[in-house]
């Protein structure tokens, strides 16, 4: 059972820019429209994103097995699968409080909550901008996450120095 709900150590930043780009047009849908049924696989996905990364969501799925393979012009860089993790859980809180307040009859600020989703991941899905992996980054400066959570993210030398062997070996 932990194996299956294992999140990767690795991300493929190409495959979760896909996958942002999935989320801001669920959340912008739902946002727009107000159709209810959007929140489930925006929910859904975030859930099963953080519990085991692509494995059991559909969106993951589509991204790191049909359209990045495809993308062969492209550098995907690789980056360090907690802070990537941490970022879907954030996801996973919005839509989660989107759906609550939806069920609750609260389609107002359902739909607020869920734009206000939208942003970062459109940051992300743009920009490579991750938000949620800036606050990873900044809560382990602090220390509230251990450096043992992500040795990888601690030492970005480290990380530079591998992507530039694996450049220079292609």
């Amino acid at each position: 059972m932990t194996k299956l709900l294992n999140f990767p150590s690795e991300v493929n930043d190409t495959s979760a820019r896909i996958v942002a780009a999935g989320a801001v047009a669920m959340a912008v849908a739902y946002s727009i429209t107000g159709w209810g049924w959007i929140l489930i696989p925006l929910t859904y996905g975030f859930i099963a994103r953080v519990a085991s990364g692509p494995r059991f969501s559909p969106l993951g799925l589509l991204a790191t097995k049909v359209i990045t393979p495809r993308l062969t012009s492209i550098n995907h860089r690789i980056l360090p699968g907690p802070p990537k993790r941490f970022a879907q859980g954030i996801g996973a809180i919005f839509s989660i409080v989107a759906t609550v307040l939806f069920l609750i009859d609260f389609t107002v600020a359902s739909r607020i909550v869920t734009a206000a989703l939208a942003g970062p991941a459109l940051l992300e899905a743009a920009l490579g901008f991750c938000v949620g992996c800036k606050m990873f980054s900044g809560l382990m400066r602090l220390g509230v996450i251990p450096e043992s959570v992500c040795v990888e993210c601690s030492d970005i030398s480290a990380r530079l120095r591998t992507q530039s062997i694996a450049k220079n070996s292609q």
